[in-house]
């Protein structure tokens, strides 16, 4: 979004998806319509980017706490409407015809903040200097006075010389008297009638007229009133724009509307969102559905593996999604959850095709974690959120379980998962659909006998020992998690994961591994480990000393082989 307003309802659009298909299907109409009209779209945001913060303007201005600038922001703004609504009577899509109708420009309030109030005012009322010069004939007196005083004082002396014929005559100022007439002895015989003896001097005197003193009044007052009035002024504009309170909000929400509008279109074509279909059908399609975050992060050259996702209340209600860590599932169950929640936000979906059954609420039980002050565990936190969505989903609801049952034995919790699938499967009230993400590999077997529950697996491939992930969804159910791969990619000693892989072994097989045997065995794992030769074996002290002394810094590429040469010759010695 370009503006602020903008960027907090886009929050709040998140935060609160719309539920009714109507309101769904404008705002999917008017992205629509921005996205095939290129320019105007562009033109909307060079001029969104100039409008200020409508909401927060009009509330500093409503309590009185609004300075000079805030005032020409809300006129800058206002400006900007008449174009705005020019470039949407080219569009054709109602909803946004309604807004150009319904946005106000004031343009009586533009034009008397534009009449009182210069450009760039300066931030606060008391630096003065704020209103226009021609608004006030009274502030322009007083500025006039301020800035040519000594003007009128000179002009002031000549004309009385002249009036007086006393050419010595001066008008002089001091902090005791003021302004004054001086006038010397020799001259005395030729003061006015309207002169008034201020003081006597050993050679002159000094005079006051009542021009004088008005004058004097003026020009000592003239800052102070300057600034009141200044302060004045500014107060009754500010308080005009304050009664037009109720209109600048109104075109605020307009403002904000269009720019998430012409967000969500700006989207749609960068990163190559389509508009979904959205109806009141209990089914979720999505044909080649993308995450809208994951694809943004991705390295350069990493391309994000697009997934179809279809649910349906009446055949395929449940998928059960197995396969190996970091494969992708978390993935796969956010994305659908994410282009549901775009749909209904009124954007277009990172995907190739969507067909969204509007649903009434996303229920997730997503990762781990604790509630220790509280004395609860996170298998105890886990339940909960799992409870709460058994006694609030509905039939419309959308549930999205990322493992169910850990943090408690493996008979315990796949009993636990198994219940709640079952449960979810088999009471109408809450048949909602679910993507249910396990290492259960046990709870494959639902599919044979719910006929709603369908197995999916995330591909993989198995290269000498380590695993490829495909990140592909696919029917079908995994056979291994391949977690001790997962655990040999994460740096874990070979010695665990050799010893992991047999005991896996004899569990899948049933059996068990007599003590004199595992100990033999371990025996055995740990002799292979000290005869693997190695660079840095903690043994090949002389090695590993000679390697220290070595400074890479200073050493030619030639010096380098022939030094890696020499300490191959010495590694063959010791075989």
């Amino acid at each position: 979004t370009q503006t602020a307003m903008g960027g907090r309802l886009l929050k709040k659009w998140i935060s609160a998806p719309l539920r009714e298909l109507d309101p769904i299907r404008k705002r999917h109409e008017s992205v629509e319509e921005l996205l095939k009209n290129k320019k105007v779209r562009k033109t909307l945001n060079e001029n969104l980017k100039e409008i200020g913060d409508l909401e927060r303007l009009i509330s500093r201005i409503c309590t009185g706490r609004a300075t000079p600038r805030e005032v020409v922001a809300v006129k800058t703004s206002l400006k900007k409407i008449p174009e705005l609504k020019d470039l949407l009577n080219q569009l054709s899509v109602n909803t946004l015809r309604n807004i150009s109708e319904q946005l106000d420009s004031l343009e009586k309030i533009v034009e008397k903040i534009s009449t009182a109030i210069i450009d760039s005012p300066p931030a606060m009322i008391n630096e003065g200097g704020i209103i226009r010069n021609g608004f006030s004939p009274e502030l322009d007196e007083l500025r006039d006075i301020s800035l040519h005083g000594k003007e009128w004082i000179a002009t002031l002396q000549q004309n009385e010389r002249e009036r007086t014929g006393i050419t010595s005559l001066k008008v002089n100022f001091n902090n005791v008297f003021g302004y004054y007439i001086d006038v010397s002895n020799a001259h005395k015989n030729k003061i006015p009638d309207n002169y008034i003896r201020k003081q006597t001097l050993v050679n002159s005197e000094r005079y006051i007229t009542p021009e004088l003193k008005e004058y004097e009044d003026k020009i000592l007052n003239a800052q102070e009133k300057i600034n009141e009035l200044e302060a004045q002024l500014f107060n009754e504009i500010r308080s005009l724009v304050a009664n037009e309170t109720e209109i600048i909000q109104k075109d605020a929400k307009l403002i904000a509307m269009l720019d998430c509008f012409n967000s969500f279109a700006q989207c749609a074509e960068e990163y190559n969102y389509v508009k979904p279909f959205v109806d009141e059908s209990n089914k979720i399609n999505i044909v080649q559905g993308r995450h809208p975050v994951v694809e943004r992060i991705l390295d350069p050259g990493n391309k994000f593996t697009p997934n179809d996702a279809l649910l349906e209340n009446e055949t395929q209600q449940i998928i059960l999604l197995t396969g190996p860590n970091m494969a992708g599932k978390s993935v796969y169950l956010r994305q659908v959850g994410l282009i549901v929640l775009l749909a209904q936000i009124g954007s277009f979906v990172p995907a190739k095709e969507a067909h969204i059954g509007l649903v009434d609420r996303i229920f997730t039980r997503v990762g781990a974690s604790d509630n220790i002050t509280a004395g609860e565990s996170t298998f105890l936190v886990e339940m909960q959120e799992a409870a709460n969505i058994l006694n609030n989903a509905t039939s419309k609801s959308l549930i999205l379980l990322d493992e169910i049952g850990r943090g408690t034995s493996t008979f315990d919790g796949i009993s636990i998962a198994w219940a709640i699938t079952e449960y979810l499967h088999e009471n109408p009230d809450i048949a909602a659909k679910t993507l249910f993400a396990t290492h259960y590999h046990e709870l494959n077997e639902m599919a044979e006998l719910f006929p709603k529950i369908k197995n999916y697996k995330v591909e993989v491939r198995e290269y000498d020992d380590k695993v490829v992930f495909l990140h592909k969804v696919n029917p079908g159910r995994a056979d291994h998690s391949y977690g001790i791969q997962v655990a040999q990619m994460a740096g874990l000693p070979l010695f665990v994961t050799n010893r992991a892989k047999e005991v896996l072994d004899n569990l899948e097989s049933k059996e068990l591994t007599p003590y004199e045997i595992k100990k033999e065995r371990l025996k055995k794992l740990k002799s292979e480990k000290d005869n693997q030769i190695s660079l840095f074996e903690f043994k090949d002290d002389e090695l590993r000393s000679e390697i220290r002394k070595m400074e890479l810094d200073k050493i030619t590429p030639l010096e380098a082989l022939n030094k890696l040469s020499e300490l191959k010759n010495k590694m063959r010695k010791d075989d």
